[in-house]
């Protein structure tokens, strides 16, 4: 019997209703344990709202018991031998028994039961997973030495590692992950059969990727993750773009190594997943833009090619529309700000304030952190700017409610007007106006009509 801290008896206290839900399973004969993340964050003190439970009861004899008990049960996981449980804002899972068996092409494995609690435990992930609770009789279970691994910060498979990732290639991102969310790092023999094993990730799905990938991001050391993937070879299955990045440093010019400042970059903002995106991306043309021209470095444009950079690799990994706008956005105005010293009219920032939008707070901490320059002088200066220009936002902001900006005429005003029917001299017409709101600020009717007149007379 292994010591429970006192982090996992306040975990199981805390929540009182894993107590109740395992009395329920022992006055029915069956075993109850909880296991994986719940277990390892609770040792950790690591707060979490997500717990798996696994049992010798089959989906249908737990749903049986808990609907008795006046349990809501939904099946979503019940071809994997899992049932889930709904209970105030926490998320439980119960699952039967089971070993997973993998065909070398299949992305799936096939289900089958296992017979007891340590073959069940023998097929996770890392060994700091393979640890399991029993709150009935308030003891752990550590087959596998987990408990040893996570007081030493070690990330080991239970099982033969190359056995392991090349059964679920996934389980090699998810170590990344832990290096990233955790700060643990693989043994050596781990380390060696992921980077053996690299090219079996082909055959994950890329929706179970991304979602490892935003969960890496996230972490408390991302760079550290992001490190991991790219060292090992795994990312040239995910995102290549990021192994280019690594460009030699320039011996005469000193140029600073991208790859290392996007990784700092990285790590100087806070855990939103669009910023992080767009601060591991925000440079990701520069090997493609690469010029020299009188002996001296320039990326030029890099911002523009960066944002369709951007927006190829985040389809291809299956985000959302709307990710892929934000982060692209961010990417292509990141070094929008820098311009400031040279001077920003009224119209000049209202543009910037309505260009970045929804994001302009998180592409104000994208340009401050890609200050990443060594000299404290410089650094401080850069900064000073930076305030300024934020000073300047502010109060351009405190005049206009800049998110409610609309042109004086309206598109219907301006159909009415010509005679119009929908379309794109509407649409011309229309940016001209919009322009003119940006650059002008408030005008009235009149001046907006005489542009409109303009604009139409010379299409």
């Amino acid at each position: 019997m292994n010591m429970v801290p006192i982090t996992l008896l306040d975990l199981i206290e805390n929540n009182g209703y894993l107590q109740s839900l395992t009395d329920i399973y022992k006055l029915n004969g069956y075993d109850f344990y909880l296991v994986g993340g719940a277990v390892r964050d609770g040792i950790l003190d690591i707060p979490t709202n997500d717990f798996d439970f696994t049992t010798n009861a089959s989906p249908e004899e737990s749903i049986k018991i808990l609907n008795n008990e006046g349990f809501k049960t939904t099946e979503v996981g019940r071809a994997f031998g899992t049932i889930e449980l709904q209970l105030k804002e926490n998320s439980i899972h119960i699952t039967t028994y089971r070993k997973d068996t993998y065909e070398n092409s299949s992305r799936n494995p096939s289900i089958e039961s296992a017979p007891d609690l340590n073959t069940d435990l023998s097929r996770r992930d890392f060994t700091i997973n393979s640890v399991a609770y029993s709150i009935s009789e308030n003891k752990l279970l550590d087959p596998f030495s987990g408990l040893k691994d996570l007081a030493s910060g070690i990330i080991r498979t239970p099982d033969d590692p190359v056995i392991s990732f090349s059964d679920d290639p996934l389980r090699m991102l998810r170590l990344c992950r832990f290096i990233s969310t955790h700060g643990f790092s693989p043994d050596d023999d781990t380390y060696t059969a992921m980077r053996n094993n690299v090219e079996r990730i082909k055959i994950v799905s890329v929706e179970r990727i991304r979602d490892e990938f935003n969960k890496l991001l996230l972490g408390q050391d991302a760079p550290m993750g992001i490190r991991a993937l790219v060292e090992s070879g795994l990312s040239l299955y995910i995102i290549p773009e990021l192994n280019e990045l690594k460009m030699e440093v320039d011996p005469k010019h000193h140029h600073k190594d991208v790859y290392e400042h996007s990784l700092e970059v990285l790590d100087g903002v806070p855990p939103k997943l669009k910023l992080r995106m767009g601060a591991l991306l925000h440079d990701i043309a520069k090997p493609n833009t690469k010029g020299i021209e009188n002996g001296k470095i320039h990326f030029r444009h890099h911002e523009v090619v960066g944002a369709r950079m951007t927006k190829k690799i985040l389809k291809r990994l299956k985000y959302d529309n709307k990710t892929i706008e934000d982060v692209a956005q961010l990417v292509e105005q990141s070094a929008r700000p820098h311009t400031f010293k040279m001077g920003w009219t009224d119209s000049a920032v209202r543009r910037y304030i309505v260009d970045a939008g929804h994001m302009l707070e998180d592409l104000n901490a994208l340009v401050r952190a890609d200050v990443t320059t060594k000299n404290k002088q410089k650094k401080q200066e850069i900064h000073q700017t930076l305030d300024e220009m934020e000073k300047r936002i502010e109060e351009v902001k405190a005049k206009e409610e800049l998110s409610k900006i609309r042109p004086a005429l309206s598109g219907y005003e301006i159909m009415k007007h010509f005679n119009i029917q929908p379309g794109p001299t509407v649409g011309v017409i229309m940016k001209a106006l919009y322009d003119q709101r940006i650059n002008d600020g408030e005008v009235t009717k009149e001046e907006a009509l005489q542009l409109a007149e303009e604009t139409f007379n010379n299409l």
